[in-house]
């Protein structure tokens, strides 16, 4: 057992689909899969392992920000031997063309933190996501006839920030959205070399103001949970 996964060996399947909020990893073992079996309730942050189909999946809230989430990371790698992690959250739109419930696709993710510098002695690192769950991805999603746009993001420190044109520097040089998590996803992906992808949904817009509800970003996004379920291993 881990510090903060409460889950016995063989508990957790090979594919953990990673939601920032726990209720969001209720919202999808409730509804996309059967034979659900609850393994974490540690600090509130739920997991579930299920069935869908004929495959076992599981998912569990990563909690805000990257430092949290590459706490679960590491845990569920090292010591569940998670092979393939997706996360499944929501971003803000930086391009006028991105529309509330589109998905995107992070091919990339950009950072202000400092947190891969101190890893690489003050150099840059460019993580990214894994091509075969970025194309399967993206394929899923067509078939579908999803409205999906695949690309750089952005992966944020801080929430609230005091200049309201900060974004602007990263829409004028192509990054679709801004989350807290993917940067620290893909890194330590490349790290413990195991399969990541960061699903997306637009849930609000720095470009026209636009907004959804807590309800909505809770449960009303199921199109990336779809597709990331229809990719796991």
């Amino acid at each position: 057992m881990s510090i903060h996964i409460g889950a016995t060996q063989g508990q957790i399947a090979s594919t953990v689909l990673l939601p920032g909020d726990p209720l969001r990893a209720k919202y999808i073992a409730e509804t996309f899969l059967h034979d659900v079996v609850c393994f974490n309730e540690v600090r509130g942050m739920w997991g579930y392992t299920g069935r869908y189909g004929d495959k076992t999946v599981s998912t569990m809230g990563s909690g805000m920000g990257m430092p949290t989430l590459s706490i679960y990371v590491n845990e569920l790698v090292t010591e569940y031997n998670v092979e393939t992690l997706i996360r499944v959250g929501t971003c803000g739109a930086f391009q006028p063309d991105l529309k509330i419930g589109d998905v995107v696709l992070a091919m990339t993710a950009s950072t202000d933190s400092h947190v891969n510098k101190l890893r690489f002695d003050g150099k840059d690192y460019a993580p990214a996501a894994s091509f075969d769950l970025l194309l399967k991805a993206y394929n899923v999603a067509i078939d579908r006839g999803i409205n999906v746009q695949v690309g750089g993001i952005f992966s944020g420190d801080t929430f609230y920030n005091d200049d309201p044109d900060w974004w602007k520097i990263w829409s004028e040089y192509g990054a679709l959205v801004v989350e807290m998590e993917s940067n620290g996803l893909y890194t330590l992906g490349a790290k413990f070399k195991i399969s990541t992808l960061s699903i997306l949904t637009v849930s609000d817009s720095l470009v026209t103001g636009e907004a959804s509800t807590a309800e909505q970003r809770e449960k009303g996004f199921a199109q990336m949970a779809e597709i990331a379920l229809e990719i796991a291993a």
